[in-house]
């Protein structure tokens, strides 16, 4: 089985009414709950670079090896489309260094890949700009990241280049060969949900979708969701309208996503990675930290059954 990891972003406190743990109690959780890896968030409460003294650094590093869980990934926290409407702020310079420092951290810390994202668009800046900026930032940031042996994997979360297809084409332009792709399923299933309903019964474009980013996968985060059907009323037509569903969290193997197809397409390419399980939204039963372990524990068992399951191949 593929080594499993905790993204510390479950325990962060980061919506209302979800618990809050620090990340010295965080990493003793992880290995208490059966993690063999951490992905540590890079912002406060958690691993943000304004209290990583080297003195912090090298405990967070002894707190892990202690537990036997090693650190995975540093889930980087970007947007190079901020700032547009500022453009006398080089904000985009920032985040390259700000990036350039999480490698720097983690090279201390002996993790191998940060997470990055790529640009929320704004309807003030035209689509090319904004890929233009995306590439020209992850190029140079990929570079500084060479520096310290670590990779960058860029997550399918902001808008830009979220369909596999953008995001082959991105890394390919990118070129730079430690920028490869942090994968998910559920973002990529999301967008395809919008054009196609019947991929929630479907996992082959799932599938393909990971044999499409083959090249360029290094790490995947997982989380399941349901569909909430929403209308909104049209008093003059005594009737209601469709709205876009929203998405809500809800226990491993609950969801829609056809994760045994998506798990048996990364056996298939010889995926290496870890999978890391979050939990960054609310949660049916809600964010006490009982809640939170009992999702967590669940997320270890259905790993471990789908990994014992025979493949069909």
């Amino acid at each position: 089985m593929v080594p499993l990891a905790l993204h510390s972003v479950s325990y962060a406190g980061v919506w209302p009414g979800q618990a809050r743990i620090s990340l010295r109690q965080f990493i003793p959780k992880a290995a208490q709950l059966g993690f063999d890896a951490v992905m540590l968030m890079a912002k406060r409460p958690h691993l943000s670079l304004l209290d990583m003294t080297p003195a912090a650094r090298l405990e967070i590093k002894q707190l892990a090896d202690g537990h036997g869980v090693r650190i995975a990934v540093i889930a980087g926290y970007n947007d190079f489309g901020a700032g547009a409407d500022v453009p006398d702020v080089p904000l985009r310079e920032m985040q390259i260094y700000y990036i350039g420092e999480l490698a720097r951290l983690a090279g201390d810390l002996g993790c191998p890949i940060v997470r990055i994202f790529t640009v929320f668009e704004r309807d003030m800046v035209p689509y090319r700009t904004s890929w233009n900026h995306a590439v020209t930032s992850l190029r140079e940031a990929s570079r500084r990241a060479a520096d310290f042996g670590v990779t960058l994997g860029v997550q399918n979360h902001h808008d830009l280049a979220l369909h596999c297809d953008s995001m082959c084409e991105l890394l390919g332009e990118i070129s730079e060969p430690n920028c490869k792709a942090c994968f998910d399923a559920w973002s990529h299933a999301a967008v395809e949900c919008v054009a196609d309903s019947d991929f929630r019964q479907d996992g082959s474009d799932l599938a393909a979708a990971v044999r499409k980013m083959a090249p360029y996968l290094v790490h995947t985060t997982v989380a399941d969701y349901v569909h909430r059907p929403r209308y909104k009323y049209q008093p003059a037509l005594v009737n209601y309208i469709r709205e876009m569903d929203a998405l809500h969290a809800v226990p491993m193997g609950e969801g829609f996503l056809n994760y045994a197809a998506f798990f048996e397409a990364l056996a298939e390419i010889g995926y290496a990675g870890c999978v890391a399980y979050e939990m960054c939204s609310p949660l049916r039963g809600g964010g006490s930290e009982e809640n939170l372990d009992n999702y967590a524990r669940r997320f270890i068992d259905v790993m471990k059954s789908l990994a014992a399951r025979p493949s069909k191949g």
